[in-house]
């Protein structure tokens, strides 16, 4: 049930996203609830090889590449998901960050330890 929840919860932080960036448009919340199905697979199967394999960048930036790879993680979703549109890299750089905010707000106030 928690999973639903969490799948729910970033698929509303998705659905924010247009009124907060207008270079990110999302066609309806269906769209956003697939969005966030593909960014979640995308983020466990294909991000921690990226990492992996971007490992000596990463560290030589001190960490600082993560937000590329979250940016083209992003990015990859939005050209795998009809409905969901990023303008460019910098649109899905200040996106995911957004996203990321938006989504840990949400779960902080939804999902409190009791």
């Amino acid at each position: 049930m928690r999973l639903l929840i969490i799948w729910a919860i970033n698929a509303a932080a998705l659905f924010a996203l247009p009124f907060l960036m207008s270079s990110i448009r999302i066609d309806g919340f269906g769209t956003a609830i697939i969005a966030a199905l593909v960014l979640g697979l995308i983020n466990a199967l294909i991000r921690p090889v990226l990492i992996l394999l971007t490992l000596p960048a990463t560290l030589l930036t001190l960490g600082l590449f993560i937000f590329v790879i979250n940016a083209l993680m992003f990015w990859a979703a939005s050209e795998l998901v009809s409905g969901f549109h990023v303008a460019g890299f910098w649109s899905a750089f200040f996106g995911a960050i957004v996203y990321s905010v938006i989504s840990w707000v949400l779960s902080s106030l939804l999902l409190q330890e009791k």
